[in-house]
């Protein structure tokens, strides 16, 4: 723990200086940086996504990243627009699962429901949901699984590629792959 002259001496650094003590492991100089920054990224979170918890989250793990990615962190424009930009886009990507996930929640909700539908209404639904399952089921097992992953699971194209072993470009084309394939089966079943 650094003692009182070293954190008023740390306070007046600038936050390149501090980040350059970061990245030789300074914990002191990480500490700095994150209770001079931490509210501002909190405020900057919160008034996009309007949660408390979810924009603390968010925050966090831009925090233990930087924490993290110490070592080989490069930054091109100032330290404060670096953390903006991060930031953002942490918030960019969870807007983007969310809507992804409502989206699947309520075409999941559409196909399963049973809600007074006329007969041949209700069986037009589930002969979809069924064509649905049955295209899915012609993918190819890891185009299946990265599709299954991304709407089903909600996982972003950076967690897939970690879990799978394989490119964000490789997850990027086996969805485009299976969502080409499952949108010229259908759209031909629902024209009829």
């Amino acid at each position: 723990m650094a003692s009182r002259s070293d954190q008023s001496t740390l306070k007046n650094l600038t936050d390149s200086d501090l980040l350059v003590m970061v990245r030789d492991d300074r914990m002191d100089a990480f500490e700095e940086l994150y209770y001079r920054h931490w509210k501002k990224l909190y405020a900057f979170a919160y008034k996009r996504i309007r949660s408390k918890e979810v924009a603390e989250e968010i925050v966090q793990d831009f925090l233990t990243n930087l924490w993290a990615g110490r070592k080989t962190m490069h930054i091109k424009t100032s330290f404060e627009g670096y953390i903006y930009t991060s930031v953002r886009n942490l918030v960019l990507n969870y807007m983007a699962k969310e809507t992804r996930k409502q989206a699947y929640s309520q075409f999941i909700r559409l196909f399963k429901t049973d809600v007074d539908n006329t007969t041949e209404e209700t069986l037009n639904v589930r002969d979809v949901y069924f064509n649905l399952q049955k295209e899915l089921s012609y993918l190819p097992t890891k185009c299946r699984s990265v599709f299954e992953m991304s709407r089903q699971e909600n996982k972003s194209n950076k967690e897939i590629a970690a879990q799978l072993g394989i490119s964000e470009k490789t997850v990027e084309s086996h969805l485009t792959k299976a969502i080409r394939r499952l949108r010229v089966n259908l759209n031909a079943l629902l024209f009829f």
